[in-house]
């Protein structure tokens, strides 16, 4: 079975335009997710899926210069950039991710993988009921079952965020979330701010130099260790769906 991961990665973006770009130590936000998810020990493949506006050829020749693959999509339509880059990939399976999770935990990935290959689902992601920090999210579903999912009349928010086809429409999938014990929700290690970029800026400065890949419970550790850093984004508000809570 080919497990691909497909980083969903563009330019524009309402509240930080050029977010996946903007450098930390040297490095673009999006170099140090790629680093991360190629410690992911149940995938095959990683792909950066992005758009094939002008604006979005920078993402291409960063991903080029790190002999990453890429492909090139709709930018609405991301339903249809994810199941085309998935034929592209000759994937069984699809694991999402989104560019707004530079400092997301290799780990998780592999545990969220590892409970779908395990179980009989549909969909598993660790985001419908929330208890990871928001920029840890992942989930995990086959390139078939998207395809049978996006079949017929998709609306604008489905092709938008993509697996709302599985979660808005329960009586047809088997879906199921994974939870931590103890809940960590109220942090947000995202980028979607200019006040998300900095406390990811504290957290990438503090703990890369002497450990690149630091673990979740690290940065839950050094959260604790400086408040300040928290309050920095506990004001932002994430962007909901319509009658979904996450």
């Amino acid at each position: 079975m080919r497990i691909v991961i497909i980083v969903q990665a563009r330019m524009g973006s309402t509240r930080l335009p050029g977010k996946v770009l903007k450098s930390v130590l040297g490095k673009p936000l999006l170099g140090y997710l790629i680093e991360r998810l190629q410690k992911v020990t149940a995938a095959n493949q990683l792909i950066v899926a992005t758009t094939d506006k002008e604006a979005d050829q920078a993402i291409v020749d960063y991903c080029q210069s790190q002999h990453v693959d890429v492909f090139r999509g709709s930018e609405e339509n991301v339903l249809d950039r994810y199941i085309q880059a998935g034929k592209f990939a000759s994937a069984d399976i699809l694991v999402r991710i989104t560019a707004d999770c530079p400092i997301i935990d290799p780990q998780i990935v592999d545990q969220v993988i590892t409970f779908y290959l395990n179980h009989d689902y549909h969909y598993v992601s660790n985001a419908l009921m929330r208890t990871f920090p928001y920029g840890m999210e992942v989930e995990v579903f086959s390139l078939k079952d998207l395809i049978k999912a996006a079949e017929g009349k998709t609306s604008a928010e489905e092709q938008e965020h993509v697996t709302p086809v599985f979660y808005l429409h329960p009586q047809q999938f088997k879906i199921f979330n994974v939870t931590m014990p103890e809940d960590f929700s109220n942090y947000r290690l995202t980028v979607d701010t200019p006040a998300d970029f900095l406390v990811v800026k504290h957290l990438i400065e503090t703990l890369y130099p002497d450990k690149p890949f630091f673990n979740l419970n690290e940065m839950i550790f050094l959260l604790k260790e400086h408040p300040e850093w928290v309050q920095l984004n506990a004001h932002i508000q994430h962007k909901t769906l319509k009658g979904l809570g996450t």
